[in-house]
């Protein structure tokens, strides 16, 4: 028994076709027409007397006259009987064509479908079904979901635990393509013995420019329990109380795909015992739905979906995924063209998918058709919203938008409502942000033209410069201000990434990349040195610092300089630093800025030091401090403590070092510098460890890596790792010490801290000395002296030539032992190491 095709577009009172009427109408004027034209031919002939008195004419004039009369009643007669045959116009109907024909926002343009059963249907006519004679209508059911159907596992225990416990309206809601037909569809099979009474499934057409009116559903599922030929009421009213009557009772499920708002489905809700499904783009609210909004896939489900359609695509499912945005409409598009199409390479496919306007062809009339319903203003903002690169907040919408918050956060909601946006709700449930599919945006950046995409990207990078100096100048407050600042500028990394990306591209052809290029770097500088890693800050310096001479600024090419040296440091190559710093101070010195003097001076101390060059690093240190007592800097005072805390430690005077780190320490909590606290309890640390008291030394450590960790100071952390590493090794807690060691040599190389990285492989080398593992020990070493050499770290040199001795001298290899100590030694003794006194020894006992 084939499926039961019921016309909706039939007259809801009595049934029948208007057309029949027009029809007969027709019919009774051709015959008028055609006895005119007979008559007035008979007249003609009629003159003519030759002719007139034939026989044979009168016969023909007769038959002439009464043949329209008879076609006329026999074509009445027969267009009131049914016609055989399928429905003229538009049916539902119970077969999809294609891979994206599951989604009601798949573009289906069709009323609905029931699909039913085989059973007594033996005919069909116009509105009329001629049903078995001791047979009952057939029950309603559901197609079965599409045999590709991958993933969602979570998300069907959530809502059948959600109906189990009576949530009876399920609402399913997300953007188009995003699979809320599949999974509703795989959710009414889960339930389809639970409702005995049949499953209806109704395209409620909500994409449409028509949506379905819901007098005409009622009237649907009216038909499919009643009859197509049953007389319904004319009024809604009296509709709705024969569709609540009708359903009374049983137990029947109701899908109404495609939903376009509350004053759609509303009249659709049954009485108690049936249950309702819905699914639509659009956000809207019911009493008792329980709604769930859809993400994309995960990344394995969408790699399975992928190799379910197409085995083919094997090990490039993954990239091909993430292409697709692991939007289920995307990957079944990409994945049923490789299917069809086996002369393209695979590879070959995912290279196309690089460009972003082969990518968007894969979802464009899924898009086209939700775009198509906004308004033009509110087509205008949603394709501007294309520049910000991840999730913004309100008031960054607005500044790209150049219109007033309240009518900002309208337009936000009228976008979220319908799916084009996605709001991502605060921890507080206040507020919140927004975010564009990945897809999402290259649709609505096809949508801009390139002037006005140029303007809006300005925008929006003025936005977060500004918005950038604003985390940086709450991070300087200190205090409990010191974790909001890094806070704020984590939520907009991207944006901030992609505002000086803007400015530094327009460089050379807009006069306002070049103020926007000398700001990004400075006016966050504080945040961006704990957030950016060396690698990163030197692009945006050196734009800076090509802006700065653009515009003849020497500040801010002053500043740029400054904070060169500080990247390069970094990056272990000091003597390129002190290159950026001489050139920075001697504009400071020019311009009379004496904090930006100190600041100078502190870092060209700081390197000196790193040089191995102690004496020649406290007389900048003292200059730098003599200057930030003078103009009433604390932060900077407490820096330069610190810093010669450090340096005289070097030298051996290790009270006098924790004098210094205690008042540097005393400083930084007084002003609630949560870092300088971090770096003066970690000097601490290393001047009690001078002092062997490797105890006292881990607390110190152990406080430091703990602020290291709250505000997220990778560099530090790395170097807190390393000295506990080296207080359990003082304590012979050696393969504690190892693991210290691997986790700060880990964070060295994910940040790209060179003179870390080697100095955690020359603390992995003495560990494994001590544990008699000579094989590892020398390699750790060797690595460790190449970087010194590369970095220009004389220090880290001198120490892995003497470490490489010491082990060559345990493997009684003396000469070559001896011969790597005299080269250390010489270093030493240049940069006046303490470490040279020791070396000396050691090489004369050797010699004995």
């Amino acid at each position: 028994m084939g499926q039961t095709f019921l016309d909706l577009s039939s007259d809801i009172k009595t049934g029948e076709l208007p057309t029949r009427l027009k029809r007969n109408l027709a019919i009774i004027l051709v015959a008028i027409f055609l006895l005119v034209v007979i008559t007035a031919l008979v007249v003609a002939l009629y003159l003519h007397p030759e002719i007139k008195d034939n026989p044979l004419f009168v016969a023909l004039g007769f038959v002439a006259t009464v043949f329209p009369f008879l076609i006329m009643v026999w074509q009445i007669r027969k267009s009131d009987k049914p016609e055989q045959g399928g429905i003229p116009g538009d049916v539902l109907s119970g077969n999809f064509d294609g891979p994206t024909s599951y989604g009601g926002d798949a573009g289906d343009n069709r009323i609905g479908l029931i699909n039913k059963p085989n059973g007594p249907v033996s005919q069909q006519f116009i509105d009329k079904v001629i049903i078995g004679e001791s047979e009952k209508l057939p029950i309603p059911r559901i197609q079965p979901h599409i045999s590709d159907f991958v993933g969602r596992e979570e998300e069907l225990k959530e809502l059948i635990a959600n109906f189990d416990r009576g949530a009876t309206i399920t609402g399913l809601r997300g953007m188009g393509g995003i699979g809320k037909t599949e999974l509703a569809l795989a959710f009414a099979a889960k339930l389809k013995d639970r409702f005995p009474d049949g499953q209806f499934f109704l395209n409620m057409l909500g994409t449409s420019k028509i949506p379905l009116k819901p007098e005409d559903a009622m009237a649907h599922i009216i038909r499919s329990y009643r009859g197509v030929d049953v007389t319904l009421p004319e009024d809604l009213n009296g509709l709705s109380g024969l569709y609540q009557s009708v359903l009374s009772g049983k137990k029947a499920l109701i899908l109404l795909d495609n939903a376009a708002s509350r004053e759609q489905v509303e009249p659709l809700m049954p009485p108690a015992g049936s249950a309702v499904l819905i699914t639509s783009r659009n956000k809207f609210a019911l009493p008792g739905l329980k709604e769930k909004d859809l993400d994309v896939l995960p990344l394995e489900d969408a790699k399975k979906l992928l190799l379910e359609i197409a085995g083919r695509i094997g090990d490039h499912a993954g990239e091909l995924a993430k292409l697709c945005g692991c939007l289920p409409i995307a990957l079944r598009n990409a994945a049923y063209a490789l299917k069809e199409k086996p002369n393209i390479r695979v590879s070959d496919y995912v290279n196309r998918l690089g460009d972003a306007r082969k990518r968007l062809e894969l979802v464009e009339a899924s898009f086209s058709t939700s775009y198509e319903l906004l308004t033009p203003e509110l087509q205008r903002l949603w394709s501007l919203l294309s520049v910000f690169p991840a999730d913004f907040d309100l008031l960054g919408a607005a500044a790209v938008w150049e219109i007033e918050q309240i009518p900002a956060e309208d337009a936000l909601c009228e976008l979220a409502k319908w799916s084009l946006v996605d709001f991502l709700p605060s921890a507080t449930g206040e507020g919140g942000r927004y975010k564009l599919h990945d897809l999402a945006r290259v649709f609505s950046a096809y949508q801009l033209d390139h002037t006005v995409s140029d303007l809006a990207l300005q925008r929006h990078a003025e936005y977060y410069r500004n918005l950038l100096a604003i985390a940086d100048g709450i991070f300087r407050r200190g205090k409990d201000n010191f974790l909001a600042g890094l806070m704020l500028f984590d939520y907009e990394k991207m944006n901030i990434l992609a505002g000086q990306s803007w400015a530094e591209r327009n460089l050379e052809v807009n006069s306002s990349a070049i103020e926007l290029c000398k700001a990004y770097p400075f006016i966050g500088a504080n945040v961006l040195d704990l957030r950016l890693i060396p690698q990163q800050r030197l692009p945006w310096l050196k734009a800076g610092l090509n802006a700065a001479r653009l515009s003849k600024d020497r500040v801010m090419e002053g500043n740029h300089l400054g904070n060169l040296g500080l990247a390069y440091s970094d990056l272990g190559e000091p003597r390129k630093a002190i290159e950026y710093y001489e050139l920075a101070l001697k504009i400071s010195r020019e311009i009379g800025d004496r904090q930006v003097e100190g600041s100078h001076l502190g870092n060209l101390g700081i390197t000196y030091f790193n040089l191995g060059e102690p004496r020649k690093a406290i007389e900048y240190h003292e200059q730098a401090l003599k200057i930030a007592r003078e103009i009433g800097d604390r932060m900077g005072e407490g820096a330069d403590l610190g810093n010669l805390g450090l340096a005289y430690s070097d030298l051996g005077e290790i009270r006098k070092a924790i004098e210094y780190c205690e008042q540097a320490l005393k400083i930084a909590r007084e002003i609630g510098n949560r870092r300088g606290e971090g770096s003066d309890l970690g000097n601490l640390g290393l001047a009690y460890s001078d002092l062997d008291e490797p105890r006292k030394a881990i607390e110190y450590y152990e406080q430091a890596l703990k602020i290291s960790r709250e505000i997220g100071d990778r560099w530090v952390e790395g170097s807190h790792l390393g000295n506990l590493g080296l207080a359990y090794s003082h304590l012979g807690e050696t393969i504690k010490a190892i693991e210290y060691y691997e986790q700060g040599l880990k964070i060295a190389r994910e940040i790209g801290d060179r003179r870390g990285e080697g100095s955690q492989l020359g603390n992995l080398g003495n560990a494994y000395y001590r544990l008699g593992e000579p094989r590892e020990a020398i390699e750790c070493y060797e690595q460790a002296l190449k970087i010194a050499r590369e970095i220009g770290n004389r220090r880290g040199e001198g120490n892995q030539l003497f470490n490489m001795g010491n082990l060559l001298h345990w493997l009684d290899k003396k000469a070559e032992a001896i011969k790597l100590s005299r080269e250390a030694l010489t270093i030493f003794e240049q940069i006046e190491s303490p470490n040279a006194k020791v070396v000396k020894e050691q090489i004369k006992m050797w010699e004995k």
